[in-house]
């Protein structure tokens, strides 16, 4: 398992919350007149964790805003020409994918709909290759797509051509109209970019694609319909 800072963070913060809690209900059992002791607070806490509940969801809400304001510009800026939307919407919602991910593939129709039922909505899509060496290169290939103001033609024609191959990534890219010989040289900017998706993503504690930022909250799973229109209410609400 890998420890991020992310998962320091919590650990930390929920300790701490432990200890309060503890205090909290040394106090509670203090008021019935009983002797209290730590160790018997701390056990009144954990034999009720919904003392903890609203405590450890609002300190994991506050350390991931934290996260997403200090690495807004890298979240919600598309690289080049990935994303799709209104460029002036009043909310961005980003998704961190993998050309390989299932998951993803079963969202495109979601995303579809929430842009067709949505006109103030912008998506921004970050390249997350993080399932198999194909998904890398069909990242770096995505991200010269974008380069090249075809995202979205390759977004669409690549996940429709089923697994990452070589054979459908050049058929994706042939649909496309990308102009794959300038892929060399795109591979430091390439190379750059997918280096800082995987550094933030797992700042932010994503464990696994997709894995969406919606307002100050990360989600990662694939959503229906409904609770992303519940997510983007509520982050819309919230500012």
């Amino acid at each position: 398992m890998t420890v991020t800072r992310g998962t320091l963070a919590l650990v930390a913060a929920l300790s701490a919350l432990i200890g309060a809690g503890a205090m909290w209900g040394g106090e509670r059992l203090a008021g019935r007149g009983a002797p209290v002791s730590y160790a018997a607070a701390r056990g009144y806490v954990l034999d009720h964790p919904e003392m903890l509940r609203g405590l450890i969801d609002t300190v994991r809400e506050r350390y991931t805003g934290e996260v997403i304001a200090a690495n807004r510009k890298a979240i919600v800026e598309p690289y080049a020409g990935a994303w799709a939307g209104n460029p002036k919407g009043d909310l961005t919602i980003v998704e961190y994918f993998d050309y390989n991910c299932g998951y993803c593939r079963a969202t495109l129709p979601t995303i579809a709909k929430l842009l067709a039922s949505d006109p103030k909505l912008r998506i921004v899509y970050r390249e997350w290759p993080i399932l198999s060496p194909e998904s890398a290169d069909a990242a770096k290939l995505s991200l010269l797509a974008a380069e090249q103001n075809k995202f979205m033609p390759f977004h669409t024609a690549l996940y429709a051509g089923g697994p990452v191959t070589p054979a459908s990534m050049a058929a994706a890219a042939k649909t496309a109209g990308v102009d794959t010989s300038k892929l060399s040289a795109a591979s430091a900017r390439a190379d750059t970019e997918l280096d800082r998706n995987m550094k933030v993503a797992h700042d932010l504690g994503a464990s696994g694609t997709p894995t969406w930022v919606i307002g100050n909250k990360v989600i990662s799973a694939a959503m229906p319909f409904e609770a992303m229109q519940a997510a983007i209410a509520e982050a819309r609400a919230a500012h």
